[in-house]
């Protein structure tokens, strides 16, 4: 069996390397994985607020609102 002190130096090298690069990639999958559950919470508060904001707006529905400025004029007699 060969132990890392028996691996040409070359090898060696490159093993060192590609293992460094994979910590490298771990970190970064936690970080990613941390934002995308942020942003997770930030889109479950921007839905919950725009259904509040459309349930306002239903609500408001009913108290209709002059669709313009000829609407307000009162009828001449």
């Amino acid at each position: 069996m060969t132990t890392p002190n028996d691996l040409p130096p070359a090898i060696d090298q490159r093993l060192t390397e590609l293992e460094i690069k994979a910590s490298y990639a771990d970190d970064l999958l936690d970080v990613l994985n941390m934002q995308v559950a942020r942003q997770q919470e930030q889109i479950g508060l921007l839905l919950r607020e725009v259904g509040r904001l459309g349930r306002q707006g239903d609500a408001d529905a009913g108290v209709q609102a002059p669709l313009s400025a000829r609407d307000e004029l009162p009828p001449h007699h």
